[in-house]
């Protein structure tokens, strides 16, 4: 990864250059930063297309998505993961997980199809709903799956009302009539407005194990003395609601083993030379290991119809010598330290200690895949936070 190499600063802009410009001290020491010389080389096409194949492998996807232009306004489940998205950054800093559910990706899903039982039918009423779950993240496991239906206030309705709001995942059809297992229940009070979240992680299990058997849920309204209410007059939106409203499903997931990278193809070519941004840029002489500033930008990379966010990051690397003494700033390990010393002694037997980082932090990416579901992914050791002598 381009990361963890010694190199420039990499500037993918429209002339897709390289570029060394400030070096940051990162240690103790209250050193400001210095600036230095700064050098550029274009990108050619062909390294373009390898720094895309680079950052698509570390984000697990085969390919580029092509997802189906979005709709204007967004809908609800795009602004629901920006929302989370922003959570999801904040957190990234302390390195905790995202909203409780102990998940690293989420995933959210437009409801497919919308029935209900009509009004001048026999009651009891009910409304249902189908998610396409098949285009899961592999090796990843469910933590929680909820569904979000909008309710809006009603004329009509007495506020201090209680409506008993059920969901059902529907595991048979028949004629005559379903067989249903409940999911969750919620006892609201007429006159509240805002997101309803259904706990759904049991159907979404089932639906992963055999996706043919996943008929949907199904909603059902009952007053305190059991009377059925439709869906629509207690003011929950569907799907010919406003966009910002209309129901989706969210689920959570953590991976379930540690993740390795797809091996890349054999290339055809073995003895072609390597894209010259795979070549290290020599240290300057005497500099000491330090944190030096890289930038990847995702909208220069041309990928700003799938990539939400964010445009870019800041991903930094580690570059410098290891001259002996080590200061505080070098955050050497005991380890570096003596081979330090024994590089002095032994040039020519035991290389210097390496300028590496020492600590990393994860960034957030909130993006389309081809289906138009939005996923929001947090990718560990992708920003370096210290350097040091290892």
């Amino acid at each position: 990864m381009f990361v963890g190499q010694s190199a420039c600063d990499l500037r993918l802009g429209r002339s897709f250059t390289f570029q060394q410009d400030k070096e940051l001290c990162w240690g103790g020491g209250g050193e400001g930063p210095a600036v230095v010389h700064s050098s550029f080389r274009r990108l050619s096409g062909r390294e373009k297309k390898e720094m895309q194949k680079e950052i698509l492998n570390i984000l697990g996807l085969p390919g580029r998505p092509r997802p189906h232009p979005p709709l204007r306004p967004p809908s609800s489940a795009p602004l629901f993961m920006l929302d989370l998205y922003h959570a999801m950054c904040a957190d990234d800093e302390e390195e905790t997980t995202v909203v409780n559910y102990g998940a690293d990706t989420v995933m959210s899903f437009v409801n497919l199809v919308e029935q209900e039982r009509n009004l001048l039918q026999p009651r009891p009423y009910w409304k249902e709903f189908r998610f396409d779950l098949t285009p899961l993240p592999q090796g990843e496991t469910v933590t929680a799956a909820e569904f979000r239906i909008y309710k809006t206030l009603t004329a009509g309705q007495r506020a201090n009302r209680t409506l008993h709001i059920s969901v059902y995942e529907i595991k048979r059809e028949n004629r005559n009539r379903s067989d249903l297992v409940l999911l969750d229940m919620q006892s609201v009070p007429a006159g509240q407005e805002g997101w309803l979240a259904f706990d759904v992680t049991s159907a979404s299990n089932h639906w992963l194990l055999q996706p043919r058997r996943n008929l949907g849920i199904r909603l059902y309204v009952e007053t305190e003395d059991d009377r059925s209410l439709s869906a629509g007059w207690i003011g929950l939106v569907g799907r010919r609601g406003p966009r910002s409203k209309q129901p989706f499903m969210v689920t959570f997931f953590r991976e379930s083993q540690i993740p390795c990278r797809p091996p890349r193809a054999v290339r055809p070519h073995p003895r072609r030379k390597k894209p010259k941004y795979d070549l290290p840029i020599p240290t300057i002489h005497g500099q000491p290991c330090k944190k030096h500033e890289l930038y990847v930008s995702f909208s220069d990379l041309g990928w700003k119809d799938w990539v939400l966010a964010p445009t870019g990051y800041s991903a930094y690397y580690c570059d410098g010598e290891c001259i002996h003494p080590m200061g505080a700033c070098m955050n050497a390990t005991n380890h570096a330290i003596i081979q330090q010393v024994v590089h002095l002694m032994k040039p020519n037997e035991v290389p210097s200690a390496c300028c590496a980082p020492t600590k990393l932090s994860s960034i957030s990416v909130l993006f389309y895949d081809d289906n138009n579901n939005v996923i929001l992914k947090k990718h560990r050791n992708m920003v370096v936070k210290t350097c040091g002598c290892l």
